[in-house]
Order: C-alpha cells, then structure tokens, then sequence
C-alpha cells in the first residue's frame, strides 16, 4: 500500500488521521492507550510515531477504507492478533536514547 498518512494531535489528546490512497480519502480519530508504547518495549516512543506506524500496520492488511473511523488503538489486536509483536519489532531502535 503506497498511502500517505497524516498525523495531527488534538487538543483532547487523541489524534486525526488522514489517509490519502490516489483520490481515495479517509479520516480517523485514534486514542492511544496510556502506557502502550512502553508495553511494546518502546517507552520513548512519542505517540505520533506509535499512531503512525500502527496505521501503516493496518494499511499492510486492509484497505483505508475498511479501517475504523473513531478507535483506540488497544482494540487492533482484536482483528490482528499478531498487533503488538509487530509494533514491538517495528519499534525497537526507532526511540532515541
């Protein structure tokens, strides 16, 4: 999947997330769960890049569209057991020391 995916965070603390696939457009309100990055082994992950890669997990797997519009991201390994360690795989060594 050769998407683009914007992440902006909100004044609420979830985060907007366009993704822009051709003309395809879809938009998503995602919460990140306190405490997630540091469960995938990455606790200096800053949740945009959490938000981030997480989508690119999702958009690996299904199309944008089939992607929830509002969710937390504590509820993706519901669908895809196999969620947290990815993450964890695709995390490690992207945290600055």
């Amino acid at each position: 999947m050769d998407a683009g995916i914007t992440v902006t965070a909100r004044a609420d603390g979830s985060f907007d997330v366009v993704v822009q696939d051709g003309r395809q457009r879809t938009s998503h309100v995602v919460t990140v769960p306190a405490g997630l990055a540091g469960e995938l082994g990455a606790a200096g992950c800053d949740d945009i890049r959490l938000v981030r890669s997480s989508f690119e997990f999702l958009l690996e797997r299904e199309p944008p569209t089939s992607i929830l519009s509002r969710f937390g991201l504590e509820v993706i390994e519901r669908y895809f057991p196999e969620y947290r360690r990815e993450m964890a795989r695709r995390l490690a060594g992207q945290v600055p020391p």
